[in-house]
């Protein structure tokens, strides 16, 4: 076959993706793009696809599209100042972010927070969890051509936003964290609204429920479509529902509990085959997983303050840490090295859509071009994290 140009295949110039994908190219084999600019990657994910008619050969993902320089700017920037900072990388689990690198400040500091302020940061982890599973279960939908429950989730993620506004003033990135605690006590009437959010979303999980599980053509979509051994999640460093859904029963909260998980009772769901279909299951249960966790929050909620006093200037002693929290799309981590200033020396993100990149080549290979899409988004890629 002849040589083929492939500048407008790979988006430019690009000569080490270029030969890796024009390699032993056959005669029956095209080469497609998939994103970046396209719906069913979530972002600026881009796919080259090598195909054999509809079939799958190969698959190489390409990222850096949206590449910010995240870590080297917190260099330049106190370790408060970087707290808005982490919003921006998964911006659709915003809060969870934040206490991930508030909790690595505070390992570096030797510093404990307050128990209110303890309750308060699970509460909202949890809130955003559930959140983030809403936005993934609508985009997911949306892939199959389910449009319904992509209303019907964003019509619960108002709600839950709603809580967001009334505790922080923001719906999306909210800098609510602080170092030694939270920026603010809860407001009145929060802890009311919560309890009815918990009342009317356990009823509406059960719409979902209805809607997708034992549908015909959902199952159809998702049973035994981009299956994911346990040995090989392990293998990548796959994370949270990915690599649960494989059966493996790794949760940070419970392996290397952190605030008041370690007295809290909530189950972590697992899946037995490690397909797409598992994936769904594992997220739609951790939403019921995560409504209880709440619920005990606001039950246990004690008094008192929501900030340890802290220096008016954060200058951790030298040392390096890493930290580590679960995140909704799974582990993730804040690695810092202090060398005794206002500033990180050196600071490095664990992204976990970053680790579940790597999976795709081998769950689509085999699969055709519509199974792509819906093994893709059974990862809940959110490419903030990924390019920083």
């Amino acid at each position: 076959m002849a040589e083929i140009d492939l500048r407008t295949v790979t988006g430019g110039d690009r000569p080490e993706l270029r030969d890796v994908v024009q390699k032993d190219l056959h005669e029956d084999e095209i080469l497609v793009n998939m994103g970046p600019q396209h719906p069913s990657t979530h972002g600026v994910l881009r796919v080259v696809l090598r195909l054999s008619g509809e079939t799958i050969v190969d698959a190489y993902p390409d990222i850096g599209y949206l590449h910010r320089g995240v870590e080297k700017i917190a260099e330049g920037w106190t370790y408060p100042q970087f707290i808005p900072m982490t919003d921006r990388l998964d911006y659709v689990a915003a809060i969870s972010n934040e206490l991930t690198y508030v909790l690595g400040v505070e390992k570096l500091m030797g510093l404990e927070v307050p128990p209110r302020a303890a309750y308060i940061r699970v509460l909202m982890a949890e809130l955003q969890r559930v959140a983030s599973h809403l936005v993934w279960l609508g985009a997911f939908g949306g892939d199959m051509g389910a449009l319904t429950v992509f209303l019907y989730c964003f019509r619960e993620r108002e709600k839950i936003l709603d809580l967001f506004e009334m505790a922080t003033g923001a719906r999306l990135t909210y800098s609510y964290m602080r170092i030694g605690g939270v920026r603010n006590d809860l407001p009145p009437g929060f802890v009311e609204k919560t309890r009815d959010f918990i009342k009317l979303m356990r009823e509406r999980l059960k719409e979902y429920d209805a809607l997708f599980t034992g549908n015909r053509i959902f199952e159809a979509r998702t049973k035994g479509i981009g299956p994911l051994s346990a040995e090989w999640a392990i293998a990548l460093s796959a994370a949270g529902p990915t690599l649960r859904g494989s059966g493996v029963a790794y949760d940070v909260r419970r392996a290397e509990p952190y605030l008041v998980y370690d007295k809290l009772d909530f189950e972590v769901p697992v899946g037995k085959n490690g397909d797409t279909y598992d994936r769904y299951i594992c997220r739609i249960k951790e939403m019921h997983e995560s409504l209880k966790i709440i619920e005990q929050c606001l039950d246990a909620l004690p008094d008192g303050e929501v900030m340890a006093k802290v220096p008016k200037v954060i200058k951790p002693p030298e040392g390096e840490i890493y930290a580590m929290t679960e995140a909704p799309r799974g582990a993730t981590g804040v690695y810092i090295v202090s060398n005794g200033t206002g500033n990180p020396y050196r600071l490095h993100w664990r992204a976990p859509t970053f680790a579940n990149l790597q999976l795709i080549p081998d769950t689509v290979r085999g699969f055709k071009i519509a199974d792509a899409v819906m093994i893709m988004g059974s990862f809940d890629v959110v490419l903030g994290e990924v390019d920083r």
